[in-house]
This record gives C-alpha cells, structure tokens and sequence, in this order.
C-alpha cells in the first residue's frame, strides 16, 4: 500500500502532536521491538519512533526495515525520529468517526 503525497501530508500534521510510543535502543530491531510496533500499529495505526543515541541504524534505514518488517507506509522521517503507518479496518468500524491516534 503506497501513500498519496495528499494522505502524506495528511499524516504528517496529525503525528506532530504524537509523543514516541516506541523507543529503539541499542539493540537495534529485535523480534521483540518488531511485535511491539506491530501492536502499536493495529492499535493506533499512526505510530511514532524514537531511535536511541546508541542505535547502531541509521533512522532512514531503521524506519524501511521496520515499515518493511511490519507491513507499514513510511510517513515521515526527521533527525531520530520516523513515523509509521498502517491502516486497520477493524478499528474504522468499532469507531466513531474519530482516528485511533486521537482516542
């Protein structure tokens, strides 16, 4: 699934406000970090990821292996910091109107 530079944008403003709900550290991309986004995501959908000082990946190569490894669209990537996303269905028909990452 590709993003249209409209829902990029999109995405962009409504991350702004997000704090990291994931922080990779020196370990690098886990299984473990790579089960924590995958529930981040079908969760919330829109996700933020803070690379640590120490992490041994750059944060561009970080965010495609990881959006690669959970099945996510690369939004943004600034300094250490990248954002995912990836839609879920489910969570479209429970709601309100109202995205996951506002709730």
């Amino acid at each position: 699934m590709t993003l249209t530079p409209k829902r990029r944008a999109t995405l962009r403003a409504e991350a702004h406000h997000l704090e990291p709900a994931v922080h990779i550290g020196q370990h690098g991309l886990t299984p473990a970090l790579i089960q924590t986004v995958d529930d981040a995501l079908r969760t919330r959908e829109l996700v933020k990821i803070q690379l640590g000082r120490n992490a041994d990946l750059g944060a561009r190569e970080a965010a495609q292996q990881l959006a690669a490894a959970v099945h996510a669209d690369v939004v943004q990537v600034i300094g250490k910091t990248t954002t995912l996303y990836r839609e879920n269905p489910e969570l479209h028909r429970s709601g309100a109107g109202v995205p996951a990452w506002r709730r």
